[in-house]
């Protein structure tokens, strides 16, 4: 299927980049900072178009994605800005001449990267050229997760614990008294030091941390740092066989409180891990990750890998001002 010809600037577009002058361009700056060829690459393939319509550039719609997360857009909303706002366009890679993709055309796209592992690939290129760039500092990596609410509406007692709207979500427990959230659980890896996200799970609510720490692990950090939750023998032993350091808080056993010592370092690594708090804090507050936008987890997984994607990049961008 041929694709569509994007980005040949004409007269108008050399007339706006003048009338821009000297203003910061962050857009652009981010633009910048990586090899999106790279990127292109990954997703491998172009999304499906209306039969006897050219495509368009993976690559245009992917970072139009990206757009979608930073300034929190509905797929109506993101055309319209795309139709509006020159920097947007200019960060597509579109020029003032060219269509824009309409919100039915982002829809499919986005459905296109479930299948695959398409979005898995991009966020794992993105991880080898932030390590290229050497912005990793691999001095450990900070472990947790966290609830994010469902898109369907909670079960009531009577209902049962599954929603039928939305199948894969389940029941919680947000804290040790037991307060329950019904949606999904955001584990994530993000590295101690840069606050850059090395890895994301998503699962459904019900899903113990423990089960996914070792998916976190990147295996060339100095430290696994992690509350008690983590605290098991498979993640301890699997740390142990890949001489990573155990950072895992201890948690008390039955009958076998902890001793002092104990208790102080539990002291030190929880401040040594209250960081990542602040990453969920910015995922949830500006990246709207507290509640979920579809009914099903592959849906919400590519949700969220677009976001850490867009994440990292604006954190790339703060790392590399001067």
């Amino acid at each position: 299927m041929p694709r569509k010809r994007v980005g040949q600037l004409g007269f108008l577009d050399v007339r706006a980049g003048a009338a821009r002058g000297s203003r910061a361009d962050r857009l652009g700056e981010i633009a910048r900072l990586i090899d999106w060829s790279r990127i292109e690459a990954a997703l491998g393939w172009g999304p499906a178009a209306r039969k006897g319509e050219p495509s368009w550039p993976p690559l245009v719609l992917f970072r139009a994605l990206l757009l979608q997360r930073w300034y929190d857009l509905s797929d109506p909303g993101l055309e319209e800005a795309l139709f509006d706002r020159l920097s947007f366009r200019a960060f597509c890679g579109l020029s003032l001449e060219d269509d824009v993709p309409d919100h039915t055309t982002i829809w499919r796209f986005r459905e296109r990267l479930t299948e695959g592992g398409a979005m898995e690939a991009v966020f794992a290129d993105l991880q080898r050229q932030l390590d290229e760039r050497g912005v990793l500092i691999k001095r450990g990596t900070l472990v947790d997760a966290s609830l994010l609410q469902a898109a369907a509406r909670r079960p009531r007692l009577e209902e049962g614990r599954e929603s039928p709207v939305d199948p894969d979500a389940r029941f919680g427990a947000a804290n040790e008294r037991g307060r329950y959230t019904f949606g999904y659980k955001l584990h994530v890896g993000v590295d101690e030091g840069s606050l850059l996200v090395r890895a994301g799970h998503l699962t459904p609510g019900n899903v113990q941390e423990i089960d996914v720490a070792v998916r976190l692990v990147a295996g060339d950090e100095g430290a696994v740092i992690a509350d008690r939750g983590y605290d098991g023998a498979r993640l301890r032993d699997h740390l142990a066989r890949r001489g990573i350091a155990n950072g895992l808080m201890r948690r008390a056993g039955k009958g076998r409180p902890l001793s002092p010592q104990e208790v102080k370092a539990n002291q030190a690594l929880s401040l040594r891990r209250r960081p990542v708090e602040a990453v969920f804090g910015t995922l949830k507050r500006c990246y709207r990750l507290g509640r979920v936008r579809y009914f099903n987890l592959a849906r919400n997984a590519v949700a969220l890998n677009v976001a850490l994607f867009a994440f990292n990049l604006r954190r790339l961008h703060a790392l590399s001002a001067p």
